[in-house]
């Protein structure tokens, strides 16, 4: 009887171990935690960064990371929609990345183009804005032409979700200085600016409380300099590939465990 009970308890807890690690896998894994849904935590930013990495380490080409980085950004996207973060800002392509092999940079644009149908979904499944901030006069028409028609048709919604691509900050803070009266030079003139030379709302170009980079790499690499000055920096070991919404649990524990002072 004892040998009996001992292999029910035993088979019990490998069940729930199981059914934990599948739970810490899926995008629902933030709803158990009740401070997720009380956090002041409203603007997470991601520089999702690791993806041809951890495609070299499988033997596989650059172009398979990006499209295992796609599907880990369509799974973060639906955590974050799980929680009350109001802003989800996602760094896509620098401009930097021109530098690229050519090949790659297309084929990237292509997948971008294929993923937007499945953002889309989810974006109005869940009731969430898209927003694109960065330069369209380099990128493909059909990609700009596709950009514009999910904003259009999501532009109803408050909660936010905002894809960097053809972005760099510095030139975004030099494009909105230019065009500020210098005489209006304040803060939240300045802040305005910033929005619409970056095609955003001022809703959702608030402050970043949290900003997240995958891949082993400590800096901003030119992603939100102006909307970042009070950010808290988490910085993860894993590639982008690999992150989850265990990490994303994790990231928002840290954050909220942290004293933020805003430099008093």
């Amino acid at each position: 009887m004892e040998a009996a009970l001992a292999g029910t308890t035993n088979q019990t807890a490998n069940q729930n171990q199981i059914t934990r690690q599948a739970t810490e896998g899926s995008p629902e894994f933030l709803m158990q935690t009740d401070f997720v849904l009380q956090s002041s935590l409203q603007h997470i930013a991601i520089i999702m960064d690791g993806n041809r990495r951890w495609a070299k380490q499988r033997g596989l080409s650059a172009n398979a990371g990006h499209r295992a980085g796609a599907r880990t950004l369509q799974t973060i996207i639906e955590a974050i929609s799980e929680t009350a973060v109001s802003t989800l800002s996602v760094f896509g392509f620098s401009q930097l990345n021109w530098q690229r092999p050519a090949d790659e940079v297309q084929a990237l644009f292509r997948l971008i183009g294929r993923k937007l149908v499945e953002v889309a979904d989810t974006c109005r499944e869940r009731e969430l804005r898209v927003e694109f901030i960065g330069r369209r006069d380099r990128l493909p028409h059909a990609l700009v032409r596709q950009m514009t028609a999910l904003e259009a048709t999501t532009g109803r919604f408050n909660r936010c979700l905002r894809i960097a691509i053809d972005y760099s900050a510095r030139s975004a803070i030099a494009t909105a200085a230019s065009a500020t009266p210098a005489l209006d030079l304040g803060v939240d003139s300045f802040a305005a600016q910033m929005s619409a030379s970056q095609h955003s709302s001022a809703v959702s170009a608030n402050s970043v409380d949290l900003l997240i980079r995958t891949g082993g790499e400590q800096r901003l690499s030119d992603f939100l300099l102006w909307e970042s000055a009070f950010a808290e920096l988490r910085f993860e070991d894993c590639y982008w590939p690999d992150y989850s919404p265990a990490h994303l649990q994790r990231a928002i524990t840290d954050f909220e465990s942290r004293q933020r002072r805003f430099g008093r």
